[in-house]
């Protein structure tokens, strides 16, 4: 596992030991930053259920402003750290420790929004809907926020009220899912 792209290309990232977090594969990390290329730079960056931290250190490698890493697993977390040290991404980095399948509460220290979201929880447990409902409800987007969640080819997200599907790419067993914030009236 690795950096794709960007100012920190070929930096290798450590994996969390066992089998509990699943990481984005190198082939749809790089496809994944290939669609959206355009809407990194500059952005403020949400990677919830961070695991390794790979998505939101691959935007920050490829140019987005900050980054919140967001995960419950305490191996996760001490992972993610060392990712983030290794990479000299301290000062554009924040890591919670948070329980996302609760609520999303955390999110509200922080008033401007988020331009991108990475949302790549264990598959088949029905977290991506939770935590698109948790999203919904913080506040934390702007209309023009990007979604992506990463999930197995069969298990769409829901979108719930809050937000519209635009498109899903599937790559073998996985597949991402675009979806943006409904517009609030």
């Amino acid at each position: 596992m690795r950096i794709i792209g960007g100012e920190r290309r070929r930096k290798k990232l450590i994996s969390v030991p066992g089998i509990t977090t699943r990481p984005t594969s190198d082939r749809v990390k790089e496809t994944l930053f290939n669609i959206i290329q355009t809407q990194v730079r500059g952005a403020a960056v949400l990677d919830l259920f961070s695991g390794t931290g790979a998505l939101g250190l691959e935007a920050l490698s490829r140019g987005a402003d900050r980054c919140l890493f967001i995960d419950y697993d305490k191996q996760a977390v001490a992972t993610c750290t060392k990712n983030i040290a290794a990479c000299n991404y301290t000062e554009k980095s924040t890591l919670i420790q948070w329980d996302i399948a609760k609520n999303l509460n955390c999110l509200s220290r922080y008033s401007e929004p988020w331009d991108l979201v990475f949302l790549d929880p264990p598959y088949k447990k029905g977290l991506a809907d939770v935590a698109l409902s948790h999203l919904a409800s913080t506040g934390a987007l702007s209309c023009e926020s990007l979604i992506i969640v990463e999930h197995a080819a069969g298990d769409p997200p829901e979108t719930g009220d809050g937000f519209i599907l635009t498109e899903t790419r599937k790559y073998g067993t996985t597949a991402l899912s675009f979806l943006s914030p409904i517009p609030k009236k």
